[in-house]
């Protein structure tokens, strides 16, 4: 293997030395031989001149001290940076800027989409439906409440309602106040019940058609040993249409819109209807009660007991 000097004479064999290179030689030869430092600043001239003449380079005194000054302030050494943030970090990520560039920006993309989609679009969508939301219950609610109450007090023909309506509509009204929107818009479904009711005007009419029971009889499951008799029922109005009436039901207690129900009867009443129809196999006598407009409940032709049943 050829030693430094040994590469520096090839070299100078085509090309001569200038005084700054042979330098920069100098301070490479005295950092791979240390041993030619003498304490001596002449001595270590000579050591060196001797060792470049012995491979046929012909160093002046000049170049040689100026290699040797150079060596001593480290000029010409090469000290690696230290690591740290965030310039050499940086640095580095900037040469390998290939590998996680395109995924960062995709990231970055990702992000910012996601970002202006939320901001720019779902949250005043949302702030949008609050308001909405706090518009119609501090508002609308109420001023419905009112409305529907107005219409109840001009149309009812009874003092009942319009008392009923009063206190649906406060309850409803208080509700509000506190925010409580299920219980506020109970209030508006029963005041619109309340107000179709009172405008419904129709005929109730025992069911007397092929296929359809006009009555039945059941035993009650409070008492056994007694038995109700319900005559089966239709609202129709003047154009002879079937209505559809809310019904609560005292088997559940609940309220069902229905187009046919129980109501129930006295056994005599039963009895009677039962008659009429076994006599020529139609029932003459089918009208129960008769509604009218601005009333709640209807007048009642025949003697009922006050129960209506859904199913049977």
């Amino acid at each position: 293997m050829k030693t430094r000097i040994e590469m520096s004479a090839a070299a100078a064999d085509m090309a001569p030395f200038n005084r700054d290179m042979l330098a920069m030689d100098v301070v490479d030869t005295l950092r791979r031989q240390p041993e030619l430092v003498a304490g001596d600043t002449a001595e270590t001239i000579a050591r060196l001149r001797a060792l470049y003449r012995g491979a046929g380079i012909d160093a002046p005194d000049e170049a040689i001290l100026d290699g040797i000054a150079a060596a001593g302030d480290d000029r010409f050494g090469y000290t690696a940076p230290k690591g740290g943030l965030p310039g050499l970090w940086l640095a580095r990520l900037y040469v390998v800027r290939r590998s996680w560039l395109p995924a960062t920006l995709t990231i970055l993309a990702v992000l910012i989409i996601g970002l202006g989609s939320y901001f720019l679009l779902y949250r005043p969508y949302e702030d949008a439906q609050v308001r909405q939301a706090q518009i119609e219950i501090t508002q609308t609610m109420p001023a419905t409440m009112d409305g529907l109450y107005e219409t109840i007090h001009e149309e009812t023909k009874v003092q009942q309602a319009e008392n009923d309506a009063l206190a649906i509509r406060d309850r409803g009204k208080a509700a509000a106040q506190k925010g409580d929107r299920p219980a506020a818009q109970a209030a508006i479904d029963d005041l619109t019940t309340m107000r179709d009711t009172l405008r419904a005007e129709y005929q109730l009419k025992i069911v007397d058609r092929p296929g359809t029971k006009w009555g039945f009889w059941t035993f009650p499951q409070s008492n056994a040993e007694a038995t109700n008799y319900y005559l089966v029922v239709q609202a129709v109005d003047g154009d002879g249409n079937t209505l559809t009436l809310p019904v609560r039901s005292e088997d559940t207690g609940k309220v069902e819109r229905v187009v046919i129900w129980g109501e129930r009867v006295p056994e005599e009443v039963y009895n009677a209807a039962e008659a009429d129809k076994s006599d020529d196999g139609t029932i003459q006598h089918d009208l129960i009660a008769i509604k009218q407009f601005g009333y709640l409940d209807p007048i009642y032709m025949v003697q009922t007991l006050g129960g209506q049943v859904t199913r049977w």
